[in-house]
């Protein structure tokens, strides 16, 4: 599958699959100067790229397991979607939850790219639900954690 990408910024980069059997491609920070998140906090960086992504598909934005193993530092919204109908700049929200300031700086690798197929479901009310053996048993019903 091809998607097209578009530079916003000289310094944009591609996205870039590190691997042939890499699932996501990684985003580059696209930056004039450093940023520094402090513990706790929250910032938006730019990724200076925006993307086509065709019909029936979705963009999903996913942490770097090695910066959010290695210094606490993920996304607050867990993953990031991004719709087929949408042709702005990716940015990719950040959080420090580690105890110490972590600094990004412009072409640092800072989140994911996935592209998956979407299926667009049609709501309907509906006065019952089919039964299932769990029924309405909700968090932590199936057993401990």
């Amino acid at each position: 599958m091809k998607i097209n990408v578009k530079k916003l910024r000289e310094s944009a980069k591609l996205p870039f699959r590190a691997t042939e059997g890499s699932a996501g491609a990684d985003l580059y920070a696209c930056l004039e100067a450093p940023v520094t998140v402090q513990p706790a906090q929250r910032v938006t960086i730019p990724a200076g790229i925006a993307v086509e992504i065709p019909q029936g598909y979705g963009g999903f934005i996913f942490p770097r397991s090695s910066v959010a193993c290695k210094f606490g530092v993920s996304l607050p919204n867990c993953v990031g979607v991004i719709d087929s109908d949408y042709r702005g700049e990716l940015c990719v929200p950040v959080i420090n939850h580690g105890a110490e300031p972590y600094v990004i700086s412009g072409g640092d690798r800072i989140a994911q790219l996935v592209i998956l197929p979407v299926e667009n479901a049609v709501y309907e009310y509906a006065d019952d639900l089919s039964d299932t053996e769990r029924g309405e048993g909700g968090f932590g019903s199936t057993g401990k954690a």
